[in-house]
């Protein structure tokens, strides 16, 4: 099968080290020097250092020629976006004009700004004619480049593109199962996120196993709450889109995510945070995001809350932990 995969970040990379040992893949990335240095040294030392790049792996900065390897017969080609959700709407545009057969995303979270998801984004720009869908789930890039296991889901309305991606990507350390709800998978994949902040706050604050144990199941109540109201369906969030990719980004060390409730956690300037981190940290755009249309959904998110006071309201985090513990008892209900 003929892949491109738009966007050399960790991601993106990981995901084409690993088809590039079966299919026939395009690796294109904007910064033309990088991708120059990438293709001559066979490794990404910008976004993915010490992970080798096959011989079979084509390394680009040219648009139309990444893009026109897989404009073919659908059946035969798969196109992939691996850029942040910030990047999604301007890649989405310079697809227009294309004859593109299929298109898949792998970014979590929601628009900043418009607070669409994904495929609303995909949809306002490229129309809704096009096969589309979302890859996510648990997936660490450094882990999938070593070649260890891992799972994912493929979201789309269309089943044909989602036999397409398990086709290509199902097998060896890679499993890949199919849903029809992209909503609630989407919801999952960006709330995980700023969730993996309150965590990291926590444990960089010494507050116990038991503190995390509690955010990261109720913060799945949130995460269902909204999804429910945006029309996923429930049992989405039991799967790997939602507490499978919860709790990897919450508990993981690689969670760039947890990294940033650590830096709070020190009393580190989000800004610094972020520039020590060198890569996006979507939990931080999201969490403002989902504040605003939780609120305007009238949907109660208080851990999604607390931290995006301590991110952007000047709150400390222990005034964000001391507002969770004061919260009135309730019933445990979603």
């Amino acid at each position: 099968m003929k892949i491109t995969i738009l966007g050399a970040g960790a991601w993106g990379t990981a995901l084409a080290v690993t088809l590039a040992r079966k299919h026939d893949v395009v690796l294109w990335g904007r910064n033309a020097q990088a991708m120059q240095e990438a293709g001559r040294q066979r490794e990404n030392r910008l976004y993915l250092p010490g992970f080798a790049l096959p011989d079979a792996l084509q390394v680009t900065s040219d648009f139309d020629a990444a893009v026109g390897h897989v404009c073919g017969e659908p059946q035969t080609s798969l196109l992939i976006v691996a850029s942040s959700v910030a990047g999604l709407r301007g890649l989405a545009g310079q697809l227009r004009g294309h004859p593109i057969p299929n298109l898949v995303w792998l970014c979590k979270g929601l628009e900043e700004g418009t607070r669409l998801l994904p495929h609303q984004v995909v949809q306002q720009v490229l129309g809704s004619a096009i096969p589309a869908g979302v890859l996510s789930g648990p997936s660490f890039a450094q882990e999938v480049a070593r070649g260890l296991p891992c799972a994912l889901t493929i979201a789309g309305a269309d089943a044909a593109l989602c036999a397409r991606v398990v086709a290509a990507v199902h097998g060896g350390n890679i499993r890949i199962y199919s849903s029809d709800d992209l909503v609630g998978v989407e919801i999952g994949g960006a709330v995980k996120n700023i969730l993996a902040i309150a965590t990291g706050v926590a444990d960089g604050l010494q507050l116990g196993l038991n503190a995390r144990a509690a955010l990261i199941t109720r913060g799945l109540a949130e995460i269902t709450r909204l999804g429910v109201a945006l029309g996923g369906r429930p049992e989405t969030f039991m799967g790997l889109s939602g507490v499978g990719d919860l709790i990897l980004t919450c508990t993981g060390d690689l969670s760039r995510n947890r990294r940033v409730g650590l830096g709070l956690a020190q009393n580190k300037k989000l800004d610094d945070i972020v520039a020590e981190l060198g890569h996006v940290a979507e939990g931080v755009r999201c969490a403002k995001a989902v504040r605003e249309l939780a609120q305007e959904k009238g949907i109660d998110m208080p851990i999604t809350d607390a931290v995006a006071a301590a991110l952007f309201d000047g709150v400390s985090v222990q005034e964000m932990v001391s507002r969770l513990l004061s919260r009135d008892p309730r019933e445990e209900t979603l």
